[in-house]
Parts: C-alpha cells; structure tokens; sequence
C-alpha cells in the first residue's frame, strides 16, 4: 500500500520568555499552533495562518535565511526543522505521513483568541523553561520549545 504524506506547518510561538502550547485531543500531547499546507500556501504562510486561526495572535517569524540573491527565484524563510511524523499504520506499515515544516516565532502578547471552531482559550498555557522541564510534556514538544525561546533571546 501506498504512503501518503501531506506538507504541515508548525510555529513555536514565544512572548516574554514562555513558548504556548494547547492540548491536542486527538493526539494525547500539548502541541503548538500549526496544521496542514493548503494547496496555494507555502509552509511558512500556512504556519502563520494556522497560528493566527488557533491563538489570534499576530507572529513574527525568527528568520535568519541569508537571500541567495538568484535572479528568477525567491528566498523563503528557512524551517527552523523538518520533521517526518507516522500518522496512521498497522503491522509495520505506514499509511499516513507528516512532512512538519517547524518556525520560531515572536508575538507581542499572550492574549490568545482563538477564531470560531478552534480549540478554546482554556486549551492554551503559557509555559516557560521550568514550567517546560516539570511538566508532562512530550520530549520532542519541550524540546524544540526550549530551543524557540532560547532563540528568542539571541
């Protein structure tokens, strides 16, 4: 059987030293804002569009791609990571596949407003490095938290 895979984007949105984080129910783990490449989007407009529907916020992307200066072509902001995710399998197969553009980026508050049919106010906290290190939060979500708020800071 075939494996497909869809393009996704995720953006760790930082403000004042905490990365935020909503509980994902499906999945069973606090994740940041992100979710699937439409078809005319490129992976950072997606990561900017999926923050600004789940957070209401407004972010400013960590963007240190030096252009190539190629006449015919534009530079994109760099992914921060790219990160290949098992969606759905059975028996050593996989069926589904995640290929996760991942962004840093900055907002000016933490005064989250989710749009209409998005995951609730109450689904999102604040966490900052020892909130990271003494709460449940998987290995690979602190992980690259860490990392966008201490990129925050450089």
């Amino acid at each position: 059987m075939e494996t497909t895979r869809h393009f996704t984007a995720t953006v760790y949105v930082v403000n004042d030293g905490a990365a935020a984080l909503h509980f994902h129910p499906k999945l069973g783990i606090h994740v940041p804002p992100g979710g699937h490449v439409d078809r005319d989007e490129l992976p950072h407009e997606a990561g900017l569009r999926e923050t600004r529907e789940e957070t209401g916020l407004e972010p400013t992307l960590l963007d240190d791609t030096d252009p190539v200066g190629a006449p015919a072509g534009q530079t994109l902001p760099r992914p921060r990571e790219q990160l290949l995710y098992d969606i759905d399998g059975d028996e050593g197969q996989v069926f589904h596949q995640h290929i996760d553009h991942v962004y840093f980026a900055t907002v000016p508050s933490r005064e989250i407003d989710p749009a209409p049919g998005e995951a609730g106010v109450d689904a999102w906290e604040w966490y900052d490095r020892e909130d990271l290190h003494e709460s449940d939060i998987d290995d690979d979500t602190r992980a690259l938290a860490l990392r966008a708020i201490d990129a925050t800071e450089d």
